[in-house]
């Protein structure tokens, strides 16, 4: 367990733990009580240790996406992300939180072959991280798999509708669901994914009248991005929702424009030290003597 501790007398952050116990994937189940949920569940997704300890105290959990490719690495797309990205990125997040029920994406290309593909790969990810779930796309052709990891003891997040890493085959980053028989579809996936034991769905990218309908449709909260304020929580990129970026999808709340502020912070910066107003007296070692 070594793995997961940060020697507090040297690192920046200096976390200190706080009482309580960690959200767990039956908690965040049972929150879903006759086809509802009286408190929405609060989702965010966190690539960092720091990250992670600011998000933790607001949020019932912590998504460590693959989003992280284009987030973190630049990437055109979720697809290059590897398994070994997710491991590294995860087990940081995991030592920044105390309180959210931290899951990890499992990369393109690490389960779609075979359910002990995905097994041996979720397996590697719980035991490098120390995180509590794992997340994949895809609908029915994907149950057998969700099947198989939650009876082994993983629990397993789905993920319906839009799914970034099938990108190549829907052309896009669209909304879904504006066909009768693409809608009908995705009910069946979120449907299917369910009965199979995940104990809960991300539904991304749909029509709001059919992530109603799954969220009725369905006995576990649906996590909405995209979706409808109907579902039983919600989930965005956090750097998207911080105005990290010039360009965000539609779907996306600004609250904040960070990327302003820290142009504006390092500029300050860059001409106090063209002047060599920094470092002052406060900022430097003198002899006491």
């Amino acid at each position: 367990m070594s793995t997961f501790t940060i020697d507090t007398a040297t690192s920046r952050a200096t976390p200190s733990p706080v009482p309580g116990k960690r959200m767990t994937a039956p908690a965040l189940r049972a929150r879903k009580v006759d086809g509802s949920t009286a408190e929405p569940i609060v989702m965010l997704t966190a690539y960092t240790m720091r990250m992670a300890q600011l998000l933790d105290p607001h949020c019932e959990m912590l998504l460590v996406g693959d989003s992280l490719g284009q987030v973190i690495y630049g990437l055109p797309s979720t697809i290059p992300v590897t398994l070994e990205m997710m491991c590294a990125h995860g087990a940081a997040v995991v030592r920044g939180s105390w309180h959210a029920l931290v899951a990890v994406d499992m990369p393109f290309g690490s389960y779609e072959q075979s359910p002990e593909q995905a097994f041996a790969n979720a397996s590697r990810i719980l035991k490098e991280t120390g995180c509590a779930a794992v997340k994949l796309e895809g609908g029915a052709a994907m149950a057998p798999t969700v099947e198989f990891l939650v009876q082994r003891g993983i629990p397993v997040i789905g993920h319906v509708g839009l799914t970034p890493q099938a990108v190549n085959t829907l052309g896009g980053y669209g909304a879904r669901g504006r066909q009768e028989q693409e809608k009908r579809k995705i009910l069946f996936d979120a449907r299917t994914i369910d009965a199979a034991g995940a104990f809960c769905i991300v539904v991304e990218g749909v029509l709001e009248e059919l992530a109603d309908e799954i969220t009725s449709a369905v006995s576990v909260p649906v996590i909405g991005i995209g979706a409808s304020a109907n579902c039983d929580g919600q989930v965005l990129v956090t750097d998207d929702m911080l105005g990290l970026f010039e360009r965000t999808p539609r779907f996306v709340k600004r609250y904040d424009d960070l990327a302003t502020r820290i142009g504006e912070a390092a500029q300050a910066y860059a001409e106090e030290v063209r002047r060599r107003r920094f470092p002052t007296a406060d900022q430097t070692y003198r002899s006491k003597a």
